[in-house]
């Protein structure tokens, strides 16, 4: 196969642009091990759905592999793009249950759908004390998705909910001890778990997606006793069938970065890995040769488990990480 040249839009500016940044270090350390044969493309979307329409199609025009955006709303336009486009494109970052599943034949996702991502502490939380559980959901559609798919696993685990919408004031008495779960954007979670801690009658157990990145760290004051979830942490990767392994990568990262990853870098590799992957199967890049390749391939890679349904795309294989925040730091639980 000649040479393959890769293209991303990622948010190196706006508000997803500490996440974006981290993909494309990530992406760029995997590069340099495997420069020879591939070529790689960013661009700044700069977190705008507008930006990223402009950029997404311009890299179609000269790329053979795309990369998707970071965020279920950017990656929810992206997958319209690569749609109209004929292209397929590989989803690292918007894990929205309707993003994975909008476009079948051109979206390849590589995360845990968003309905699951409660999964790992209400399963917990229902082994240790079965607390009801006070669900506070960000703007967009990402808290809305995490939210729902709390209710339904939390209704199969005997777990009563209540969910409370964005901006919404917390209840400020309550009958006894309850749980926090937090669903929204990094900024929304850090300011609920504030608030919820000022309370007459404050949770004794919270939760929140935001938690599951090593920047809660410096967003909370005190962020010992905090669960947090997310779609991978340093230590859960398994043992990489396919491209790098977790251990080797992460040494390279924390040698340019200085820290370890969040797991925004290692979906971004994943995706390029197994995008290859499926390019050097199907000897070609193709929609048609790139989907069935994808739609047969179950392997796993630094991030974890990959296998997607192969009517819509959607990963089932993938399964998200509980953490809690202890005093040395996140660890796993």
């Amino acid at each position: 196969m000649t040479t393959l040249t890769i293209g991303a839009c990622l948010s190196l500016s706006g508000k997803h642009a500490r996440f974006g940044r981290q993909a494309r270090l990530g992406l760029e350390i995997w590069h340099a091990s495997n420069s020879n044969g591939l070529n790689l493309v960013i661009e700044d979307d700069r977190s705008d759905p507008a930006v990223l329409r402009t950029s997404l199609r311009g890299l179609s025009d000269r790329c053979d592999i795309l990369l998707g955006p970071y965020s279920t709303q950017l990656m929810r336009g992206a997958g319209d793009i690569a749609a109209e486009l004929g292209r397929l494109i590989w989803n690292h970052g918007g894990s929205g249950d309707d993003v994975e599943a909008a476009h079948p034949g051109h979206v390849v996702s590589i995360l845990t759908p968003t309905s699951r991502y409660a999964e790992p502490f209400l399963r917990r939380l229902a082994g240790t004390e079965a607390l009801p559980v006070r669900i506070v959901c960000g703007k967009g559609g990402f808290g809305r998705q995490v939210a729902a798919g709390a209710e339904t696993i939390a209704r199969s685990l005997g777990i009563d909910t209540v969910r409370i919408g964005p901006g919404d004031d917390l209840p400020q008495t309550s009958e006894g001890a309850w749980a926090l779960l937090c669903a929204g954007a990094f900024e929304e979670d850090v300011e609920t778990i504030r608030r919820a801690r000022s309370l007459p009658t404050p949770p004794r157990v919270v939760c929140a997606v935001a938690a599951g990145v090593r920047e809660f760290g410096q967003a909370l004051d005190d962020p010992h006793g905090v669960y947090g979830v997310g779609q991978w942490f340093p230590g859960t990767g398994a043992s990489a069938e396919t491209g790098i392994g977790e251990s080797d990568f992460l040494a390279v990262y924390q040698e340019h970065a200085g820290v370890l990853p969040d797991y925004p870098a290692v979906q971004a590799v994943a995706a390029a890995i197994i995008a290859t992957r499926c390019a050097a199967v199907a000897g070609g890049t193709g929609r048609d040769a790139l989907w069935s390749a994808a739609a047969s391939l179950e392997t796993t890679t630094l991030f974890g488990a990959f296998r997607i349904d192969p009517r819509t795309g959607t990963q089932v294989g993938h399964r998200p990480v509980l953490i809690r925040w202890e005093a040395g730091g996140p660890v796993v639980v």
